[in-house]
């Protein structure tokens, strides 16, 4: 899987831009605020339709400007793909496939696969449940359509029914027309549960062996799946919150409140991990995922750093830049120290400076410098 080439127009600070791709590495470099997360954000929108950074698509159309567009062309199983998307302020985006209009934003996702690690995925383990939660969508949206049918199902209808029990509040004979509500989500809910508790499976069986090599046998991580409330008790636990959640004006049960644990040496590390710990255990989360999605799909996914490096030490950085051969990836840093010391190959070099970006030369790259 590759992304051979992208342009932009009106995106972000860039006005136009057209850029041709390495199949292996390729490194934007310059100081911050130049534009270099916004080339990677471009590419995230053509995999998942929305901005990692959860910016708003107004907000991604450049200063005095109506709509911005972003082309990709991709090579996903020796087939070309051609993907057009238009940004409009105040209104939903265009998606089109070799010039196919695409009915629905989500049927883009899926097509290509991107696994994407930014400073913030360091908070993956100690922060909220929402961060995990997310990370487990994100993942499972791509890999499975059914999962992101499902995820969008019970989120309209967990909002639905939030409204209605506002309303109870003022109105309480309207109490017995959750019972419509409640049948929704036990359907869509239970579907997600059980998808989350597979892929969670997959993964924990990825994530110790990298984790352990990655501490240098000094460490064996287990992650396990933790549901608000399993699939087949979701029925009874909607009818025992009910008063619950119309006192409190919100749906208390289901997958919306799911969280997973990483666990060592029966050390919860969410709550008591070293910060050098929970990074480690970030680290291997994002590199067992690269290895679950290319064991499902056939095909490695593109891998994206945004500027991670500087945020690891050299052991986690070795370890990280040795695993990445022979999968497309793009790298965002400062500087190009760390792979001048790793003698770190580097296909494809471009300097990114006020929106401009120019191609540099990849010599310095080898470790020769």
């Amino acid at each position: 899987m590759i992304i051979q080439s992208l342009q932009v127009a009106d995106f972000r600070n860039y006005e136009t831009l057209g850029m041709q791709f390495s199949e292996g590495t390729n490194i934007f470099y310059g100081d911050n605020a130049q534009g270099k997360t916004n080339i990677l954000e471009a590419m995230y929108m053509i995999s998942t339709t929305r901005s990692h950074r959860g910016a708003r698509d107004r907000d991604l159309i450049r200063f005095g400007k109506e709509e911005a567009h972003i082309r990709a062309v991709l090579l996903k199983k020796g087939i070309d793909y051609r993907v057009d998307m238009h940004l409009r302020s105040g209104r939903s985006k265009g998606i089109a496939i070799n010039g196919q209009r695409l009915k629905k934003a989500a049927d883009l996702i899926g097509l290509l696969h991107i696994v994407f690690f930014s400073p913030e995925d360091l908070g993956i383990v100690k922060n909220g449940p929402s961060e995990r939660r997310r990370f487990m969508d994100m993942e499972l949206c791509q890999l499975d359509q059914s999962y992101l049918f499902n995820l969008n199902q019970y989120n309209k209808t967990v909002d639905q029914r939030n409204h209605l029990l506002k309303d109870i509040r003022a109105y309480p004979q309207m109490r017995d027309t959750l019972d419509v509500w409640d049948e929704q989500l036990l359907t869509y809910g239970t579907r997600i549960i059980e998808r989350r508790a597979r892929f969670m499976e997959n993964l924990g069986g990825i994530v110790g062996d990298i984790h352990e090599k990655l501490s240098g046998g000094r460490e064996r991580l287990v992650i396990s799946y933790e549901p608000n409330v399993r699939a087949e008790e979701f029925g009874d636990a909607l009818k025992r919150a009910r008063d619950k959640d119309c006192f409190a004006g919100m749906t208390t049960a289901g997958p919306h409140r799911d969280d997973f644990s990483f666990v060592n040496a029966g050390i919860d590390l969410r709550r008591f991990g070293s910060q050098g710990q929970q990074r480690t255990c970030a680290l291997s989360l994002k590199l067992a995922e690269i290895e679950l999605v290319t064991s499902l799909i056939g095909e490695k996914p593109v891998l994206m750093l945004d500027d991670v490096l500087s945020e690891l030490d050299s052991g986690r950085q070795n370890y990280l830049l040795d695993t990445i051969g022979g999968i497309q990836t793009f790298i965002t840093c400062t500087g190009l120290d760390e792979f001048v010391n790793h003698r770190f190959s580097i296909d494809t070099l471009y300097r990114v400076e006020a929106g401009t970006v120019t191609m540099d030369s990849a010599d310095r790259g080898d470790g020769q410098a």
